[in-house]
């Protein structure tokens, strides 16, 4: 079993915000996994330096450079926090070896993954997606609703402050909703689902704050604000800035209002009975970002769980995973 005495290496690509944050956590907030290289393409960035302060192997030659590293052989878990384009060359040139990657971005070539509802799942998988912050930090809620009823629509919006966006999220907004949308219904089980991000430009900047929307019909409410409580208090876990805003809402969909147009193609209209709404903050812990910044860290500290999971599994025996 990988523990303290004998923790799995992990290799962090990306050198900025996101990736210097997430090689904080794996130094502060893990026994399971050891920082073994930073790996970025800005010799002169922020977060290659620090990692030279501090004795992690760097290059800032890119995946080349990690590959010819003399402990890439040692790395069993790959964090790619560049871009989505970026990660698809990555991927390609890293496939060769069989290592396990993690994918930070919305690149989504491989199943998407939301710890607290289906980690387990895709545990011996190649490439595992994080979806993005805004998928991680509302899809649970939609699941929580789903394991109650059906969800016959489900829509999000992530809302962030316009300084947390880097270069990288600027980029990849259109993937950012298409990514989010599919995991919506792939991962949430709502049969239809839609996502937007707003960059929110206040200053002092503002956390992050996420809305859900549900269609559902027929359901017993206490049930499923029981459920989103309890998802909530899951996130938390690893996400210690992740809570409710306000109590779960439920408001009734009148026979008259036009949500048909909301719903997948062959649904039936008439069984849509009430609106769930559900109001979320995400603080940040603060590591390597500013608190505002909760929806970098909630991508961090998710793929740090991730990441543990994918390191206790490949030091099991085919018996223990067969138990």
């Amino acid at each position: 079993m990988t523990d303290s005495t004998n923790p799995t290496k992990v290799a962090v690509i990306g050198s900025g915000n996101i990736g210097t944050d997430l090689m904080i956590k794996v130094m502060r907030l893990t026994d399971i996994l050891e920082m073994g290289a930073l790996v970025g393409i800005d010799p002169d960035s922020d977060g290659l330096s620090r990692a030279a302060r501090m004795g992690i192997p760097t290059t800032a030659d890119g995946v080349e450079g990690l590959i010819a590293m003399p402990n890439f052989a040692e790395i069993g878990v790959i964090f790619d926090a560049t871009s989505a384009k970026a990660h698809v060359a990555n991927a390609k040139a890293l496939a060769p070896f069989g290592k396990q990657l993690v994918d930070l971005t919305p690149a989504a070539i491989g199943p998407y993954v939301v710890p607290a509802v289906n980690l387990d799942v895709h545990l011996d998988a190649l490439n595992v997606n994080m979806v993005t912050c805004g998928g991680q930090a509302t899809i649970p809620i939609v699941a929580a609703v789903s394991r109650v009823c059906s969800v016959m629509y489900a829509e999000i919006v992530a809302s962030i402050a316009s300084k947390s966006a880097g270069p990288g999220t600027r980029a990849n907004i259109d993937e950012f909703t298409e990514t989010t949308s599919s995991a919506i219904m792939q991962v949430g089980g709502a049969a239809r689902g839609k996502a937007i991000i707003v960059l929110n430009p206040a200053e002092p900047p503002l956390i992050m704050r996420d809305t859900v929307y549900c269609l559902i019909g027929e359901a017993n409410h206490d049930l499923i604000r029981e459920s989103i409580h309890q998802m909530v208090a899951d996130v938390a876990d690893y996400v210690p800035g992740y809570r409710l805003k306000q109590e779960v809402q439920f408001t009734p969909v009148d026979q008259g209002d036009p949500v048909h147009t909301l719903l997948a193609r062959g649904s039936d209209r008439s069984e849509v009975r009430a609106k769930v709404s559900v109001f979320l903050e995400v603080e940040g812990a603060a590591h390597y970002l500013p608190a505002y910044a909760g929806n970098l860290d909630i991508m961090t500290a998710a793929a740090l769980r991730v990441g543990e999971q994918l390191a206790i599994r490949q030091s099991q025996s085919p018996a223990e995973v067969g138990s």
